[in-house]
This record gives structure tokens, sequence and C-alpha cells, in this order.
């Protein structure tokens, strides 16, 4: 090939390989110009925007077009009825499970997230250095969730699992994980490790300091998500609770679960919060619900959120063991919890959307329904009626409201089979 035609050649799949990678060009619209898909006369509720009331939204080429009072019905090549339902961004999950065959609890992400108005997840710490590739291109690459992670501290992350990932602390290797972050910081928010002692042994504070040195080596601000639940002493409690930085999160904050020899190590201990976790609280450690199947105390938030740690993010940990337990830890019936407790449905909302977006921080408008934002929606009822909720640890809590998820559309396009009832799509 002439050396003049490989130049352009190449100058040509540049260009092409730059505008797969960018995107459509974002142009205006045209008056005559149709949208791809209008949601039609929803109750849209955005904490983003502080925007709450009933609302078209017009999608175009995977993103946010237009939010209207009306968008006229031959503007769109296909519509959503989505009147007397609630319209939200689409859910974040801040912990959840989601690397089949890649551990014994993984849930392939297709097959549920979206279905219950779900569209970004994080993976929490499912693989390690040595499986975080096989996750990333068997899993992440094949699926339409939006998929983030955090790297185990643990090199097999949890493909042992039930057997313990940390009784070995050789397990944790520094280098090798601060390496998975230096070359996956698109897809790695930091790292992961769990401090129970039936994970950790009488290990204490080493694999905390393992995964915060990662942090450290890897180049950029990489965070921690610290499990906590039967941690090994009360005193080791406060120690995991005061070594924890600005930025990082504390899962499972409000989880009940005795440590081996059946005591209550947790934040609340002998019905009172621990001045170390007020203290993280403060100098701005995040606090995740991380639900699950045994991680979630009511008798524990009632102390902690009037103390001064309400939740910053409300996730599920969602898995194959714990998405069969009495809690029912979907996304929406966790945060049902939360509005039995008081919270209103703005800050139910907005802890599943806008907020695990900004510690996601790797999406443009992600949790928002602003225009140019990707186009994820989910689209819910809000059902008035008596409802009994249960936590991990068979206490019990009545309420008068549940979200039960209707449709989810994922970067413009529904997801899944139709729902027969009187949504519509045309």
């Amino acid at each position: 090939m002439p050396a003049l035609s490989r130049r352009k050649f190449l100058l040509s799949s540049g260009a092409a390989v730059l505008a797969a990678v960018s995107g459509p060009a974002h142009a205006a619209m045209g008056p005559t110009d149709k949208f791809d898909l209008v949601i039609k006369g929803g109750d849209v509720i955005d904490p983003s925007q502080s925007l709450r009331g009933k609302r078209d939204i017009g999608i175009r080429w995977g993103v946010v077009e237009a939010i209207e009072t009306d968008i006229p019905a031959e503007r769109a090549l296909r519509s959503i009825d989505a009147a007397g339902r609630l319209v939200m961004p689409g859910l974040i999950d801040l912990h959840s499970h989601v690397y089949p065959y890649g551990s014994a609890i993984g849930i392939p992400p297709d097959e549920l997230v979206q279905f219950q108005g779900t569209t970004t997840v994080v993976s929490a710490g499912d693989a390690g250095v040595n499986n975080i590739a096989a996750l990333r291109r068997f899993i992440v690459a094949q699926s339409r969730a939006r998929i983030y992670a955090f790297v185990h501290i643990a090199n097999n992350g949890l493909s042992a699992f039930p057997v313990a990932e940390l009784y070995n602390i050789d397990n944790a290797q520094v280098d090798a994980c601060a390496m998975a972050l230096a070359e996956n910081p698109d897809f790695l928010l930091g790292v992961k490790v769990r401090m129970s002692e039936n994970v950790i042994f009488k290990h204490g504070l080493e694999p905390l300091k393992r995964g915060i040195k990662a942090c450290e080596l890897c180049g950029w601000p990489a965070r921690m998500m610290v499990h906590i639940g039967g941690v090994e002493t009360a005193e080791l409690m406060s120690q995991i609770l005061d070594l924890l930085r600005p930025g990082d999160v504390l899962t499972h904050a409000y989880s009940g679960a005795p440590n081996i020899g059946g005591a209550f190590t947790n934040i609340v201990q002998g019905g009172k919060l621990l001045p170390a976790a007020l203290a993280a609280k403060q100098r701005g450690v995040l606090f995740d619900v991380g639900h699950g199947g045994g991680s979630f105390d009511y008798t524990v938030a009632e102390v902690a959120i009037p103390g001064g740690c309400a939740p910053d993010t409300i996730s599920s940990d969602i898995h194959v063991f714990s998405g069969n337990t009495p809690g029912m830890p979907f996304l929406p019936n966790v945060m049902g919890k939360f509005l039995a407790m008081g919270f209103s449905l703005e800050q139910v909302v907005s802890m599943a959307t806008s907020a695990p977006a900004k510690i996601i921080g790797r999406t443009p408008k992600l949790g928002t329904l602003q225009v140019g934002a990707p186009a994820d929606l989910a689209i819910v009822d809000l059902v008035e009626g008596p409802v009994t909720f249960v936590d991990t640890r068979g206490n019990k809590r009545d309420g008068k409201l549940q979200l039960k998820p209707v449709q989810t559309v994922v970067n413009g396009v529904p997801f899944g089979r139709p729902y027969q009832s009187p949504f519509s799509v045309r």
C-alpha cells in the first residue's frame, strides 16, 4: 500500500474509532425531528435538580433530550404511557454481587437488576486481582446493565465462598491490588475488604491497612468499601472506624450480626452509638446500607440515625442467597423500609440515584434526568396501603408505602418483556 493512501487509511480509521468512542454528535433538534422514545405523563422525581411534577421526557440517541410539560405525540417514534406512575433516574445499587460463575453468590445482572428499576450496579468485591479481568471481559462487556466494581484486597475475591478469603492473610497482596487499580481507573472505584471475624479470623486491622495502602499506591484517589458486622471485638470496631478516610464507604453500616462468640460489636453497642462512628460520619466517611441477607437491623438503625449517622446511600447487597431471605433485599423494597422509617420520597430516591452516582464519578450526569444525561430511567408504582417490612434479624416494622417497579429504560431502550398493565409501549 503506498504511503499516502496508507496514511489516509489510518486517518480515516482513527476518525471512525473516535466517533465510535465518543458517540454520535449531539445536534439540536429541529421542529420536525422526532424523539426515539417519549415517556408520557409521569410524575417525575429527580432530586438532583429538585424536580417533582408531571413531565414528558424525550429521549434521542440514548440520552435525555428534553423534559417538558407536554411533548406532542407526533414527535415520538415510540412512547411509554407513565401516567399515574413515578418516573425517576435509573436506580444505582452501590453494593451488589453480579459476578455469576466467578463466585458462588453472583447473579447475572441482566436477569435481575433491570426488573427492579436498577440501571447501574457495583460489584462489591466479587473479584480480586486474579479474576478482575474475567469479570470485566465476560460479564461487564456483555451486560446491558452499567457495571462498576470494588476490587477485593484478597487476590481470589469471593471465588472461594463460603470459604473465608482472608483467614490466610497472604491472600491480601498490596502491590497486586494496587496494580489492578492502576490498570482499571475507568471501571474500578477502589478496594473492598470484609472485616467480620468469620472472614479475617485474628488479623485485626491488617486487611484494612493493606487495602488502604493499595489505594494510596495506585496513582488515583481510590476509595475503600469496608464491610462490617460481627467484628471480633468492640475495640476493633472503633479502630476500624478511626482508620477510615473521608470518602471511604462503610457498608452494612446498620448490621446487627454478632461475632463468632455471639457478642454484638457493631456501631451500636449496649444501645448506644459508638463515638467513633459519629466521628467517622462527621469527617466524611460515607454510610451505606448494604442490606443483604444478614446485615440490616432496625434496632441498630433506630439508634444510629437519630444519633447523627444517617445513611448516605441505600444499597441492596443482593446475591443468590440474600435474595431468598425474608428481608427481601431488592433495592426498591429496601428503599421502602426507609420510607417507613420517616425519610421522604425525595431523600430515599436521592440515596439510590444521585448520591451513589457521586461516589462512582465515572459517567457524566449519572443518577439524574438532566438534559444530556444517559437515558436511564425507572418507572415505578408508589403503592399506598399497609405493609410490613422485615429486617435481617426478624424485627418487623409497619409502613404505608411500597415502591413497585414497572419498567426500566437503559440507555434509551426499554428493558425486557413488556408488562401487562395499563402501561403500554407502542
